[in-house]
């Protein structure tokens, strides 16, 4: 597609429309096999083709292999970008060891997205394997830009979901700042997933992080 196809698409959009109208479009893109290279150059600076260019994108991918070279070659892109964990839908069942060998560089960049993004590809079928979790939670380190900070929170608070005891005990003795380990124990304590029980246990490490904060 050209730009001008392109944004004669997105006029077409409902006036003040949502981002399921635009998943719409991907959607109806994605089934047409439509080629939006042309907005690479562009999405930093308009983000309304952010998803679009990542979505149909992706969307038409068939190998893990290839969408993540396809991310990798798009980290500039991401820059600017906080929802890299709706990449997440895009890459479906990933080789755990294949994941944990691309997440060590990833949380190590100096693109705070891209260590994000580190994170969040776990916060899939991958957080449900008990093997790979003293592997996942060796990957966690302290951050001081907010949104590595959210996924990394966000991570322990679903592996405290699968497998409580573990990440009770693992944050317990980790070095971790209060300013992740309190966000995740919020998220746990606002989980539905975790029960009440569980959730009291990781209040008590409050106390403790506090004391070292």
């Amino acid at each position: 597609m050209t730009l001008e196809e392109i944004k004669k698409e997105f006029n077409q959009l409902p006036k003040n429309y949502k981002t399921k109208d635009v998943d719409k479009l991907n959607l109806r893109l994605i089934k047409e096999k439509q080629d939006v290279s042309c907005l690479k150059d562009l999405v930093l600076y308009h983000q309304e083709y952010h998803r679009t260019y990542f979505q149909v994108s992706l969307g038409q991918m068939k190998t893990n292999e290839e969408k993540f070279k396809f991310i990798e070659d798009n980290f500039l892109n991401l820059r600017d970008w906080w929802h890299v964990d709706q990449l997440t839908q895009f890459v479906k069942n990933i080789n755990p060891q294949f994941a944990l060998k691309k997440a060590k560089k990833y949380v190590n960049s100096s693109l705070p997205f891209v260590r994000r993004w580190g994170y969040v590809l776990f916060i899939t079928s991958l957080v449900k394997k008990e093997e790979i979790f003293d592997q996942i939670t060796g990957l966690l380190k302290n951050d001081k830009e907010y949104y590595v900070i959210m996924a990394e929170a966000w991570l322990i608070s679903y592996l405290a979901i699968y497998f409580p005891r573990r990440t009770y005990a693992y944050l317990n003795e980790c070095e971790l700042d209060y300013s992740i380990v309190s966000r995740a124990i919020q998220k746990i304590c606002d989980s539905y997933q975790v029960p009440q029980e569980n959730k009291m246990l990781f209040k008590t490490l409050r106390v403790k992080y506090k004391k070292k904060k």
